[in-house]
């Protein structure tokens, strides 16, 4: 089986966890013998073709114009990091087309492409949501439609028999595809607007993800919470949506021992500094416990557009060193400050899944997320609190601290298991989501 698959982020590209949750996915897929043509959104027009589990780490790369490739395979390259450079992925996906180069979406897709003929009403609908929907004049949305318009070219001329694209960014992309090549068409939502949003957020986006998910032959739910979300608020047919929890797998060369960095507790946000995320509940949390226990210390971890206003908040309550600052950590930064922290906390106001905690598990942390999670799911040992439940959160740290025993036995209850939570089930079940979605489409096509 081969699959054409879309992603905005993968290992080195990534800015969450998207990124990560693709990764152990893929590999588990390549184990199972799946083939899988990686789209990612790189400066120069290149797929990955991933077909041995190591080459989840190496991404070999081929150029679409033969030429280009051949000049590519001629180079010669010290380093992955230098390799990767050549094709165009750095730290976070980026545009590379002069703005005078991407012509005008809405009329570049209609064109041609998007109001072609239609087999229904639905189709029609779909393709007119999306041209209308995905214009502007921000950044991102630039980037979108140009990796959408690059799709075409991978959807003419890759062999695949289904496409697997995630969460919306990749959508039109995906959208797109399956309207050129006839493929089925798989959706996986990681999150929704309404989460990253916190409330009513972007109606283009909105509008885009319904499209989508309502012209996918199946839909792949993070969560329960998810599939509960999306049916409410988009009307999706229950009966294409599929629940897949995600997974978390250590490295082989992560090393999980204690490497204390404070004397004190310490507590951890580990994540995106956005309303999503609840960090300033986890500020409202410090500064009742620190009240408490001065000596504890409280790490925020990430970066995001709340990071400014969290950092003037902690400074007007006079929290001084005792709430911190990291900014971004790359991968081995991450690791590190899960082995320096004892309570991870994640106060998400709307969280689809939540890998991160099951990565601060992993590593033996004691655990405090938000009722609102999909990782409460899969879960037993960690508090599960709702999100706005300050004086609760706060009376939690507060016991786990002053009862250090307890917190390091619940830890490691947590670390146990965290370790019994594999990818290996995962790619299984998307396998039987692919199955029985190629199955389904050559019935009604015959």
């Amino acid at each position: 089986m081969k699959i054409l698959m879309f992603t905005w982020e993968f290992p080195p590209l990534i800015s969450g966890g998207l990124g990560m949750a693709c990764y152990g996915m893929v590999r588990a897929l390549l184990a199972l013998g799946i083939k899988i043509d990686l789209v990612l959104p790189t400066k120069e027009m290149v797929y990955f073709p991933l077909r041995e589990v190591s080459d989840a780490d190496t991404l070999p790369a081929v150029f679409v114009d033969p030429v280009l490739h051949k000049e590519y395979i001629r180079q010669s390259f010290s380093t992955l990091h230098e390799r990767l450079e050549y094709i165009g992925i750095s730290g976070q996906p980026e545009s590379y087309l002069r703005l005078s180069e991407l012509r005008e979406f809405t009329a570049a897709v209609e064109k041609e492409k998007w109001e072609s003929q239609f087999s229904t009403v639905q189709e029609r609908e779909v393709f007119a949501d999306v041209s209308a929907h995905l214009t502007g004049d921000e950044d991102l949305i630039k980037k979108v439609q140009e990796y959408t318009l690059r799709a075409e070219r991978f959807a003419r001329s890759l062999d695949y028999n289904l496409i697997h694209a995630h969460d919306w960014l990749t959508y039109p992309a995906g959208i797109l595809a399956k309207k050129i090549s006839q493929k089925p068409l798989v959706l996986h939502i990681h999150a929704t607007e309404f989460d990253r949003a916190g409330g009513p957020g972007d109606e283009r986006i909105h509008k885009i993800e319904h499209a989508g998910l309502m012209y996918a032959d199946r839909v792949i739910a993070v969560s329960q919470y998810t599939a509960q979300m999306i049916m409410s608020r988009y009307r999706i047919d229950t009966g294409k949506i599929r629940i897949v929890h995600n997974a978390f797998s250590l490295s082989e060369e992560s090393v999980t021992a204690k490497k204390r960095i404070f004397k004190g507790t310490t507590v951890l946000f580990l994540g995106r500094i956005t309303l999503q995320k609840g960090p300033d509940y986890f500020l409202e949390v410090a500064a009742r416990v620190l009240k408490e226990h001065p000596d504890a210390r409280f790490i925020v971890a990430g970066s995001g557009d709340m990071a400014r206003k969290l950092l003037r908040d902690s400074a007007a309550m006079r929290l001084q060193n005792r709430f911190l600052f990291t900014g971004f950590l790359n991968r081995r930064q991450v690791e590190d400050i899960l082995r320096a922290a004892d309570i991870y906390m994640l106060p998400s106001v709307s969280e689809p899944f939540g890998i991160s905690p099951l990565e601060a598990m992993a590593f033996g942390l004691t655990s405090i997320i938000s009722k609102q999670s999909g990782v409460a799911e899969v879960v037993n040992h960690a508090f599960k609190i709702d999100f706005w439940d300050v004086e609760l959160m706060a009376n939690t740290v507060n016991h786990l601290i002053e009862n250090p025993e307890k917190c390091r036995k619940m830890g490691l209850e947590g670390m146990r298991e965290v370790n019994q939570i594999h990818w290996k089930e995962v790619a299984e079940k998307i396998r039987v989501v692919y199955s029985n979605t190629l199955a389904d489409y050559i019935k009604s096509n015959s």
